[in-house]
């Protein structure tokens, strides 16, 4: 099964930590975080994502990409 980087970040916690508040997540949410996950394809990683990661509680998925692409400089 393919591989998938999603690039996340917590809009909560950032606000939180914008605004020197503190939040049930540590702190280090307010950065992007690249996650690894194995799915089908990239609907199907960005689904499990969405599943672990819900917008509601303010994840904020900015990409996804196979984990074996090359990376920009």
């Amino acid at each position: 099964m393919p591989k998938f980087e999603i690039l996340i970040y917590n809009e909560e916690v950032r606000a939180a930590v914008r605004n020197d508040e503190k939040h049930e997540l540590n702190d280090d949410w307010a950065d992007q975080h690249y996650i690894v996950m194995k799915a089908d394809d990239m609907e199907g990683a960005r689904r499990r994502a969405l599943a672990k990661y819900p917008p509601e509680q303010g994840f904020v998925i900015v990409d996804i990409l196979p984990a074996d692409a090359e990376q920009p400089n």
